[in-house]
């Protein structure tokens, strides 16, 4: 990967909750300008806390980057504040979505573009998002708490937009929702990857449906990153498909079966 292609760089990151709580193990990881990267892995294998990492949001969890870098456009960025990150292009989409619920779907909206002054662009903007969310648009003056999951996610994302992002960095977009709605969350993503050019590194459980709109993906486990290639290379690789995608041999098997491989798991030793 070129240099100039290259947007995001994690650098050998270890990150301690609580001053004594090792979460990451020396991540490192590198985001290529106007893709789709998957960060993969299981509950507590570090996904979250990267994302936080990377956004500077560790410190409200008594959390740190105590080794390592992180750089966007070869800058190094891990010292400066959640906001200061914002107005540089980075957005991160909160697990669990966090819309304000007493506010309206517009007033969430714009809530997100907080850092920009210009209000001709803000309005262009504010369309531009629901016509990627028609849905949105039809509920614009619905309170947040009043709307379903799949539109809160697609509201999150939109908040996001409204900051005129560089990366977004989204975790876990389809938790909690159904499987219609998780494919078109996924569908706009890629939209906004196609015709916009937002770069997007996403944290996700749901394997199959990141490695499908994905470019290039890293595996997770206990804070370290135990495989890394380009989405079809990950997709393929036998443990996996049997271990993330509950298939082996061809067959595939139950979730609990899965489980029991990760304790004989060869990646961590």
């Amino acid at each position: 990967m070129n240099a100039e292609d290259s947007l995001l760089r994690v650098n050998g990151i270890e990150v301690i909750y609580n001053r004594v709580i090792l979460v990451l193990r020396g991540v490192s990881l590198e985001v290529r300008r106007g893709s789709i990267v998957a960060l993969l892995g299981g509950n507590g294998a570090g996904k979250t806390t990267t994302l936080r990492a990377i956004s500077n949001l560790l410190r409200a969890e008594r959390g740190a980057v105590t080794k390592g870098s992180i750089e966007l456009r070869g800058e190094r960025v891990e010292s400066l504040t959640p906001s200061d990150l914002v107005r540089r292009g980075v957005v991160q989409v909160m697990e669990g979505r966090h819309c304000f619920a007493h506010l309206t779907i517009e007033e969430n909206l714009l809530a997100g573009a907080f850092t920009r002054t210009s209000r001709a662009e803000i309005a262009r903007d504010l369309e531009k998002v629901y016509a990627y969310f028609p849905r949105l648009k039809a509920r614009r003056q619905s309170r947040a708490a009043y709307t379903s999951g799949g539109e809160q996610q697609m509201c999150a994302i939109g908040r996001a937009m409204m900051a005129a992002p560089s990366v977004v960095l989204l975790d876990e977009p389809s938790m909690g929702l159904a499987p219609l709605v998780v494919e078109e969350v996924f569908s706009i993503v890629r939209d906004l990857n196609e015709r916009e050019g937002v770069t997007f590194l996403l944290a996700e459980q749901n394997t199959g449906m990141a490695l499908r709109h994905a470019e290039r993906a890293y595996v997770l486990e206990s804070g370290r990153v135990v495989m890394e290639g380009t989405a079809r290379e990950v997709a393929a690789n036998e443990d996996v498909k049997e271990f993330y995608l509950g298939v082996a041999d061809g067959e595939r098997h139950n979730f609990r079966a899965a489980k029991a491989y990760r304790r004989r798991k060869r990646w961590v030793a």
